[in-house]
């Protein structure tokens, strides 16, 4: 019953995110740099640009520490039930280490534009986000970012590549 609350929740707030639009304010150029280049955004927890510093410029990097990332389905930013086991497990570490920030990272494949993608990789990172918050986890602790299709985990075309790189990954701060 406590699952399918979290997941009715996440339904609900994904509505949300899709039916408030994609504006990318402050952005200018609809998420890319004057190069072209895509330019990450850090979110709050109601989808608007951080205000504060993010995590990666004010924190130094955990390394050694990796958790598995959570894969999405094509087109979609809704977590699967066999995912959340590993959102859970970061719940679990973040609970023990109290100094410890997250940023979640959120990715797609190459497939659509590069708005799209930001846009999309954005719904997958607070997706997690909030799965993170229901679960007990304060959302001062947890910042999300949307890479798009631009850093790959896997080279390459076809659906073994693609879904490989629908994904949300976990990147550690003390």
């Amino acid at each position: 019953m406590r699952t399918f609350y979290k997941v009715t929740t996440l339904l609900v707030l994904g509505a949300l995110v899709l039916g408030s639009g994609c504006s990318k304010k402050g952005k200018g150029n609809n998420g890319l740099g004057q190069d072209g280049s895509v330019v990450p955004e850090f979110l709050n927890e109601d989808g608007s640009p951080l205000t504060g510093d993010p995590f990666d410029q004010t924190h130094q990097r955990m390394e050694g520490l990796t958790f598995a990332p959570v894969y999405f389905g094509y087109d979609s930013f809704q977590l699967a039930p066999e995912e959340v086991s590993k959102i859970e497990k970061v719940a679990e570490h973040l609970n023990q280490n109290a100094r410890t920030v997250l940023i979640v990272e959120g990715h797609c494949d190459e497939r659509g534009s590069n708005e799209y993608n930001l846009s999309l990789g954005e719904q997958r990172a607070l997706s997690v986000r909030t799965y993170l918050v229901n679960l007990g986890i304060s959302a001062d602790r947890i910042q999300s970012r949307s890479f798009g299709e631009e850093r790959p985990a896997v080279q390459g075309t076809g659906e073994d590549a693609w879904r490989q790189n629908r994904r949300g990954e976990f990147a550690l701060y003390e």
